[in-house]
């Protein structure tokens, strides 16, 4: 999670940091973050909470998706299981963030516009494929068995995906070709609530608290270590390795002493972090069986992320997950076990 960078591609100026406030240069429209006003903040995360929930309980009540995603079976061997799921799981995420930036190192700054314009196509692809294949399991579901009801199911199948086909390429055209934000803001959203989704419904339990807490220490490691990738991809993209290392480092020493601040009237939320939150308020429906204790759950990632927003004025980047996550997790936990305590 990051503030909105100045729309200028200058470094900050000696007029603009003697004022209160400074910006940033900017972030490609290509980078995968949702960017919104610090005043509504709240609303991309309700979004993608009450898409993904509906889509969850679609998914594994409706369709009876229920299928254990994780690399080991919990059902074999229980909690040990969610907890190598969730190491295997952050190492891959490790790996790919890693192996991002020897891309970045090798191919400039630009190859991420590729890496992400494939990812999104595939996820686009086969995520709304996925949902729209229970729809119509679901519409066809009471239906008679007739050998012209067999036709129409398969004529409306092949229609379909000829027209999420089409949607893909309009998806990753628009990707390569839109200058406008606002398109990138859908897509965050679109991608981000649909794998939040599915991981919500076919991780088990203890998986998903694994990846959850595993992913958010990842997390603060690649945002603040000084060799983190995330770090460093923001640093690629400022330009700020070389001849604005002094720069950056006077600024850094006034924000330290109060004499500047970020600005952090407009921010931008990580794809990652609106997969992570569905992931975790789809988990909290599907495990606990109680919608009280999702929108509790939201609740608190709503609440971890104002926290979080809190210490963007003195730091030019923070982890989008932990505070949420864990505060989100601990709501969870809570009140998951009151509700069972007064009603069994």
């Amino acid at each position: 999670m990051s503030q909105t960078p100045d729309n200028s591609n200058s470094s900050p100026s000696i007029r603009e940091q003697s004022q209160e406030k400074i910006k940033k240069s900017n972030i490609p429209n290509y980078f995968p973050t949702y960017r919104v006003k610090r005043e509504l903040y709240p609303i991309p995360i309700i979004i993608v909470v009450i898409c993904a929930g509906i889509l969850a309980y679609i998914t594994y009540v409706e369709a009876g998706i229920q299928i254990d995603g994780g690399y080991i079976s919990e059902e074999e061997y229980g909690p040990t299981a969610g907890l190598l799921n969730g190491i295997i799981f952050t190492a891959i995420a490790a790996v790919s963030s890693f192996t991002i930036i020897f891309l970045i190192k090798k191919r400039g700054i630009n190859v991420l516009k590729y890496v992400f314009g494939i990812s999104f196509g595939f996820l686009c692809f086969f995520l709304t494929l996925f949902y729209v294949e229970i729809l119509l399991f679901l519409g066809f579901y009471n239906v008679e068995y007739t050998e012209f009801n067999l036709l129409l199911y398969v004529i409306l199948y092949y229609i379909l995906l000829a027209c999420i086909s089409f949607f893909t390429l309009f998806i990753l055209y628009k990707y390569f070709t839109a200058e406008s934000y606002h398109f990138r803001n859908f897509l965050v959203l679109y991608i981000g609530l649909m794998t939040g989704a599915l991981l919500g419904v076919i991780m088990p339990l203890w998986t998903t608290l694994a990846i959850l807490i595993g992913i958010s220490l990842w997390d603060i490691y690649a945002v603040k270590a000084k060799r983190g990738p995330i770090r460093r991809m923001i640093d690629y993209i400022s330009e700020e390795y070389s001849d604005r290392e002094m720069a950056r480092e006077a600024i850094e020493e006034k924000i330290q002493e109060g004499e500047l601040e970020y600005d952090t009237s407009q921010l931008e939320i990580g794809i990652g972090d609106l997969t992570f939150y569905s992931m975790l308020t789809s988990a909290a429906l599907i495990q606990t069986e109680n919608i009280i204790v999702m929108i509790l759950t939201a609740i608190a990632i709503i609440i971890g992320t104002g926290i979080t927003i809190t210490g963007l004025k003195r730091n030019k980047i923070l982890p989008g997950l932990p505070i949420s996550i864990f505060l989100g997790i601990l709501t969870m936990v809570i009140s998951w076990n009151i509700f069972q305590l007064f009603l069994t």
